[in-house]
């Protein structure tokens, strides 16, 4: 087989892993349970970001970004949105946020340890990125699209816990340990299966 058809191949080949990939996650952005007691029950646990882990340890964060595009784009078309597409752009948002550190520090030095530290630093940047995002943008987007108010809002985290007064607070108290542990809890699902599951991906890859 020549050069170049041997690339198309491959390409082919990873665009379709890279779809398959991100089907997987658009199935499993739809089986989420609330964590009441740490966040308000809007915030739901998935583990959609596990096949998009997976694909851009594989194929590279850019790619990781494809699937999460995909993820998202599978999930409104069988589901559309019920929030004005506010929280699926927090989910787009959010996910990346974990899966481009993860894939770039993991594309530099492919080892077990590296992916550790990829997944353990970007669990700590997609939280810190959640804080943010959440304050600054999609609670108060949210609260001016939806007939709530902010300080509604306030008032879920405030009955979990009393400190909770203002938009801060709840993010520092509700949403940045419910997205550490969802980072926690997403990439030890995947340091236990991304190798037998890399060496298939790769095998089928390459033919």
């Amino acid at each position: 087989m020549s050069t170049e058809k041997t690339k198309n191949s491959y390409r082919l080949r990873m665009l379709t892993t890279t779809a398959m990939l991100g089907a997987m996650a658009g199935v499993l952005m739809f089986i989420e349970f609330p964590l009441g007691f740490i966040a308000p029950p809007f915030y739901k646990l998935d583990f959609s970001e596990v096949p998009v882990l997976i694909g851009t340890f594989a194929f590279g964060p850019i790619q990781g970004v494809v699937i999460e595009l995909i993820k998202i784009l599978i999930h409104l078309v069988i589901k559309g949105t019920q929030t004005a597409f506010i929280g699926e752009l927090g989910n787009l948002l959010i996910g990346c946020a974990m899966i481009i550190p993860a894939g770039l520090i993991y594309k530099r030095k492919k080892t077990k340890k590296s992916a550790i530290i990829g997944m353990s630093v970007s669990t700590l940047f997609m939280s810190a990125a959640g804080v943010f995002l959440n304050a600054y943008l999609l609670i108060p987007v949210y609260a001016s699209a939806f007939p709530v108010t902010v300080e509604d809002i306030v008032g879920m985290g405030h009955a979990i816990f009393p400190i909770v007064d203002n938009v801060l607070t709840l993010c520092v108290f509700c949403v940045l340990p419910f997205n550490l542990i969802k980072g926690i809890l997403v990439s030890l699902v995947v340091a236990f299966i991304y190798k037998p599951l890399s060496r298939l991906i790769h095998k089928g890859i390459e033919g």
